[in-house]
C-alpha cells in the first residue's frame, strides 16, 4: 500500500478488508503457491516446498527450503533471490517451514504480528476504524471500484498472477474454486462440493485488469462504518 494521499491496495489488504485475517492469509499463501514456494501437503495442511529453478517459475531460483535440509538458511536464500515479497507472504513462508493447517498458520505469532501490521497500515490510510474495528466509507468505495474493474473470472486463461490474487481477494471461495481449485481443495480451503458446483460461472463476466487500484482517501477516509 503506497503512502501519501493516494492509496494502492494490494491483494492481501483487499482480502483483509473483505474477509478478515483468514482471507488475507489465504491470498498470501496462494501468492507463494503460484511462485512454487509452498504447496498442499497432507490433506488440510500446507507446507513450504523447494523453490523451483526452472523457467516459468516467477522469480524462483532452485534453492531448497528448510524443510528439505533441516536448516533455516536455504529457505531464506530462496526468499532473498526473489523479487521483493510483501511482509505478509514473506512471514507466511517463514512460518510454513513447519507444515500447518490454515487455522494453525493464522494463529502462529509471527503471522499474527504481520496481520496486525497490515491492519495498522489500513487504519492509518483511512480504510479501517480501530474502535470498533470495521471498514470505513473509503474502504467500501475502494472495494466497489475493484469489483467493477475485476469481475469474477470464469477461468484462468489470460489472467496474470496479480489478476488471480485480486480475484481471490475480492471473491474468496468462488474465485478459489475457479482459479486454484486443486490447491484450495487439498489445503482444506474449500469443500469438494464447491469445486463441483459451477453454477456461479453463468454470471461471471470476463476477468481482467491489474493487481491494484489508485484512489484518493483524503478528506473522506475516516468517515462512516458498516
Amino acid at each position: 500500500m503506497s503512502g501519501g494521499t493516494s492509496v494502492r491496495l494490494e491483494p492481501y489488504e483487499v482480502a483483509l478488508l473483505r474477509g478478515g485475517p483468514r482471507a488475507a492469509v489465504t491470498v498470501a499463501a496462494l501468492a507463494l503457491q503460484l511462485r512454487g514456494l509452498v504447496d498442499a501437503g497432507r490433506p488440510g495442511r500446507i507446507r513450504a516446498t523447494r523453490a523451483p529453478g526452472t523457467a516459468g517459475a516467477t522469480g524462483a531460483t532452485g534453492a531448497p527450503s528448510a524443510g528439505d535440509t533441516g536448516g533455516d538458511r536455504p529457505a531464506q536464500d530462496a526468499l532473498d533471490a526473489l523479487p521483493a515479497l510483501d511482509a505478509l507472504p514473506e512471514t507466511v513462508y517463514a512460518a510454513l517451514q513447519r507444515p500447518a493447517s490454515f487455522p494453525e498458520l493464522e494463529a502462529r505469532p509471527d503471522v499474527r504480528e504481520a496481520l496486525s501490521a497490515l491492519r495498522a497500515g489500513l487504519v492509518a490510510a483511512g480504510m479501517l476504524r480501530s474502535l470498533p474495528p470495521r471498514r470505513t466509507r473509503a474502504a467500501r468505495r475502494a472495494l466497489r471500484a475493484l469489483r467493477d474493474g475485476h469481475p469474477l473470472p470464469a477461468g484462468r486463461k489470460g489472467l496474470s498472477e496479480d489478476d488471480v490474487l485480486m480475484a481471490v481477494a475480492l471473491y474468496g471461495e468462488p474465485a478459489l474454486s475457479v482459479l486454484a481449485a486443486r490447491f484450495a481443495l487439498r489445503a482444506g480451503l474449500i469443500a469438494r462440493a464447491e469445486v463441483a458446483d459451477k453454477g456461479f460461472h453463468r454470471r461471471a463476466p470476463r476477468g481482467g485488469g491489474t493487481g491494484g487500484v489508485m484512489y484518493s482517501c483524503g478528506g473522506g477516509g475516516g468517515g462512516g462504518s458498516d
